[in-house]
């Protein structure tokens, strides 16, 4: 067992993180229990009327309960019916109707990628209130295994058809609604839009454990992994929105991955613009690695980094992801050479919510 995790990946990290969690391996297939019709739909009403309510109020969050903020526009991703294809352009917010459909770009992302030679694994982050709908919601009933039934019916069919398409997609949710209880904390933040560090460090783990048998991985030099966990406290951007002059603060546990330093601890991993892999994508993507966004050195891309055990590119931006990475990846004008792995990770709300839309972007060009 040792052996061949040394052979596969950085498992100091993915043992620190499954040791902290208390718990086995989760694989992103194992399926949640399955929600009758009536509940998903009166769910999805009481979303609605939570989130038009604070439309009303000119809010950008829903009040839950303990505590719990929503951000509105993830709430209005969640129960907008179908948005692709020809619903596509009555439900989203892009400012050009013409780029209303991420069916299409994500598609031909995927092909450009594919005739590269490259793999794209497309993750979208799952809405809190997907993971903990009963912070929103007094309709919830949770079971005695403390695992809600999954209630995101459009996204689970676009995901489907996504994977129909031939798209590499990590369904994050069955993995989130097993792990939503861990004991060192909440997978999302409380009072702030983004997933938590944990949130990030369990999502790095279910993506290297589908890239255990990559080909390319093989002969790589990489380097010794640590993780350490500590204490951080956060005033998080829907806590700002609540109360501007007097906002909560939460405390949150992070897991810092890096490579191991002198003193074993770990030390931050500098982003590579020529290394195979490629992150890309939303604030989710920069949330607890720039120091900007709480801190460095704790985020998606640094647990990616050290369970590979090799530096990774990264391009994120503080907005949508679903456009504007894509330009600055056309804006680099290197056909993304060198690149194995492109992993494209934003908040499910990018399908409706985003102004800039989904427009196709040649970012590998024919010479």
């Amino acid at each position: 067992m040792i052996r061949c995790r040394e052979r596969l990946a950085r498992c100091l990290l993915v043992v620190s993180i499954a040791a902290t969690l208390g718990q086995g391996a989760v694989h992103a297939s194992d399926p949640p229990p399955k929600a009758p019709a009536a509940e998903v739909n009166g769910f999805l009403e009481f979303a609605r009327n939570r989130l038009d309510r604070a439309t009303a109020l000119k809010h950008s969050y829903v009040t839950g309960v303990e505590g719990w903020l929503f951000l509105v526009p993830e709430l209005r991703a969640m129960t907008v019916g179908p948005f692709w294809g020809k619903q596509a352009a009555a439900v989203s917010r892009a400012n050009n109707r013409k780029y209303a459909d991420p069916l299409a770009a994500i598609v031909d992302f995927d092909r450009q990628l594919k005739a590269a030679g490259i793999q794209l694994v497309v993750v979208p982050v799952p809405a809190k209130a997907s993971v903990y709908p009963e912070k929103l919601s007094p309709l919830v009933k949770i079971g005695r295994d403390r695992s809600p039934p999954r209630l995101d019916p459009y996204h689970r069919q676009f995901h489907r058809v996504l994977k129909q398409r031939g798209v590499g997609l990590l369904d994050l949710l069955p993995v989130f609604l097993k792990r939503r209880d861990d004991r060192a904390g909440p997978l999302y933040c409380r009072t702030d839009s983004h997933w938590s560090g944990r949130g990030a460090a369990i999502a790095a783990v279910a993506l290297l454990d589908t890239l255990k048998k990559a080909q390319w991985r093989k002969g790589l030099v990489r380097f010794k992994s640590a993780a350490e966990t500590r204490p951080v406290t956060i005033t998080g951007d829907l806590a700002r929105r609540q109360s501007p002059d007097d906002p909560v603060t939460e405390t949150l546990p992070l897991t810092f991955a890096g490579s191991s330093g002198k003193n074993g601890k770990p030390q931050p991993v500098p982003v590579s613009r020529s290394s195979p892999v490629l992150v890309m994508g939303d604030s989710h993507t920069l949330v607890f690695h720039d120091p900007a966004l709480f801190a460095r050195g704790a985020g998606f891309p640094d647990h990616v980094a050290a369970g590979l055990g090799i530096p990774v590119d990264l391009v994120g931006v503080r907005g949508s992801g679903a456009t504007a990475t894509r330009i600055t990846l056309l804006r680099r004008r290197d056909n993304l050479q060198g690149k194995k792995l492109v992993i494209w990770c934003f908040s499910i709300r990018e399908y409706t919510e985003s102004f800039s839309g989904w427009r196709k972007v040649p970012v590998i060009r024919r010479r």
